[in-house]
């Protein structure tokens, strides 16, 4: 056989084998697309908005000791540098934040150990506005949650139980955080909804006030009986009144710093 036809052969076999290789990888592609595509959680084919929970955090963001929960200090000037960086003091417990297990119990999970399964899930929604209205101390209790589980069902494993007192409509003023006299006034859970949801496997609950437990509350009962269970809570959180009963899953970006009790949080939820 001559050179020519030599080097023919093999370029065409070569441009077969080719062809076979490319369909093989194309069919190979394909089936792994499928597979990505069916894998692919059920959160990510929601169609809904996102809906911001967090409010914006300065000096004048009330706080439970009524000290200012930040300060800035300037590190870098943008004028002298060509670029800016702050220096930050935060108090871990101030604004839209999250109370880790350890921040009631001497041992328990940091912020920064919250399993990342246990900082997404389905959002369940308690309205207790008629009760706030007539009592500024008013509680969420377990004959609400009751209630909500015969209007909506079953609150599932995992969720987190969020507070409707309305009390979002008074964070720019004093009523927020007490009464014209100084007192401690705002809503909160009661300790009777807080052993139910434990019964029920939620991962967290969360406040539209200060606090987990009621401004009248004594011994910080929810506190002392929710967080050393292993759960977290949120407090400070916002935009409660425009989320749905059921139906939406809340997103908690934690913050992760070592030994923390808690911190501020940016969380949204997809409605």
């Amino acid at each position: 056989m001559c050179n020519a036809c030599v080097i023919e052969s093999v370029k065409q076999t070569m441009m077969s084998r080719r062809s076979l290789f490319m369909g093989v990888a194309a069919s190979g592609a394909a089936a792994i697309a499928s597979s990505a595509l069916s894998a692919r959680p059920a959160l990510a084919e929601a169609r809904g908005k996102v809906l911001d929970l967090t409010y914006v955090f300065d000096e004048k963001f009330p706080t439970f000791d009524g000290v200012p929960g930040i300060a800035y200090e300037e590190a870098v000037n943008f004028d002298a540098s060509g670029y800016q960086l702050w220096k930050i003091t935060v108090f871990e417990h101030s604004g839209t934040h999250v109370d880790a297990p350890l921040h009631f119990s001497k041992d328990g999970m940091s912020v920064a150990e919250l399993p990342p399964e246990s900082l997404i899930c389905p959002l369940c929604v308690v309205d207790i506005t008629a009760k706030a209205r007539d009592d500024a101390n008013a509680a969420l209790e377990a004959e609400d949650v009751e209630a909500w589980d015969s209007a909506h069902g079953a609150i599932p494993a995992g969720a987190c139980v969020a507070m409707h007192s309305g009390w979002g409509a008074k964070v720019a003023t004093p009523a927020f955080r007490n009464t014209p006299d100084g007192a401690f006034a705002f809503p909160g859970f009661g300790k009777s909804a807080t052993d139910l949801l434990a019964t029920m496997d939620v991962a967290a609950i969360a406040s539209d006030t200060l606090s987990l437990d009621p401004g009248n509350s004594a011994d910080f009962a929810v506190h002392n009986s929710w967080l050393p269970g292993g759960r977290y809570g949120i407090e400070n959180l916002a935009h409660v009144d425009q989320l749905p009963a059921k139906g939406a899953t809340i997103f908690v970006g934690a913050p992760k710093h070592a030994r923390g009790t808690g911190g501020p949080a940016r969380v949204m939820a997809l409605v």
